[in-house]
């Protein structure tokens, strides 16, 4: 940040306070204080440069600061997501007394553009499992791939709660796993039986290795997913990386696959099934119904989408008429 030290160290460290209380008070992700750390940061660069401060700062500031952010090119997303930083560290410095004012409480944010999830075909999300089961060097690497498949499909978890799965939930043939989500916020996810079968089998032969490595004098991992990494677990990028090969071997365009796509596609094709909308809610850890509504936007274009292209009457000009089937 440049601007000048006093300023700068001043607002280096609220920013420092607030994410502490964020870690040690709601239980904000890595991630999430990762991603304030770095909005706040532009925000107090920006400041200092007009020689400002977030003591200082006023209403008017900040919605220039939005409209500096606009003019560089930036999303809506981005824009409502440094908005939204701002406005948890003024209410962090509100509440511990730091000022009497919220300058940002009554600013309008951009929104975000609404985008429908992408999701996959049962009969996609069927290719992309029969990859993972023969996915691997090795026998174990094959069975973790399958368990954590069947797994994310079968709960549509997030990638960051999957791999961090302790080992301890998954023994003793479970019908359904505890998952801590967003904030801390806990919720029983069912499995279905091909998820709970990878899952008894990974588990056996997770537990055999690591015996082995008990022998040797290293301590088992509380993790179900374990790694030599610095985390202790399967990482996310890692992951990510694997189920792009996965979608390679499916014949599945890579470019449309990720692990939250299979989140929506979990999501979506229950939806599609009858599921109520607060089952799925709950099934995903959304704190807002609003969240998981988007759902039913992608099963109305599907909706759609079926009527355009298999309805008699939506052909365009010069389209030959179906062919008309025999009486039975």
């Amino acid at each position: 940040m440049n601007g000048k030290p006093g300023r700068l160290t001043l607002m280096e460290r609220w920013i420092s306070a607030f994410l502490e209380a964020e870690a040690a008070e709601r239980d904000a992700a890595r991630n999430t204080r990762l991603a304030y750390g770095r909005d706040l940061k532009d925000f107090a660069g920006w400041l200092a440069r007009r020689e400002l401060d977030f003591l200082t700062a006023g209403r008017t500031d900040v919605e220039d600061y939005l409209v500096f952010c606009e003019a560089q090119g930036l999303s809506r997303a981005t824009r409502a997501r440094r908005l939204a930083a701002i406005r948890q560290l003024y209410r962090f410095a509100v509440d511990d007394g730091l000022r009497e004012d919220h300058p940002a409480i009554r600013i309008t944010g951009p929104g975000r553009d609404q985008r429908l999830p992408g999701t996959l075909s049962v009969a996609e999300v069927e290719r992309l499992l029969d990859a993972a089961r023969g996915f691997g060097k090795t026998e174990g690497e094959r069975l973790r791939n399958a368990c954590l498949m069947e797994v994310l499909y079968a709960t549509g978890m997030r990638v960051s709660e999957l791999v961090s799965l302790p080992v301890s939930g998954a023994r003793g043939d479970p019908r359904m796993l505890l998952v801590r989500g967003k904030g801390g916020r806990e919720r029983m996810v069912p499995l279905s039986t091909p998820a709970r079968e990878a899952l008894i089998t990974w588990l056996a032969h997770r537990d055999a290795g690591e015996e082995s490595e008990r022998l040797a004098g290293r301590a088992p991992s509380r993790y179900l997913f374990p790694s030599f990494g610095r985390e202790g677990h399967l990482t996310r990028i890692h992951f990510h990386t694997l189920i792009k090969r996965f979608a390679v071997a499916a014949g599945v365009d890579p470019a449309q696959v990720t692990p939250h796509t299979l989140r929506h596609a979990f999501a979506t094709h229950l939806l599609e099934r009858g599921a109520d909308l607060r089952v799925i809610q709950t099934l995903l850890g959304h704190a807002d119904l609003a969240t998981t509504e988007i759902y039913t936007h992608v099963v109305e274009e599907r909706l759609k989408e079926l009527v355009l292209t298999r309805h008699p009457l939506a052909r365009t000009a010069g389209d030959p008429p179906p062919a008309e089937a025999d009486d039975d």
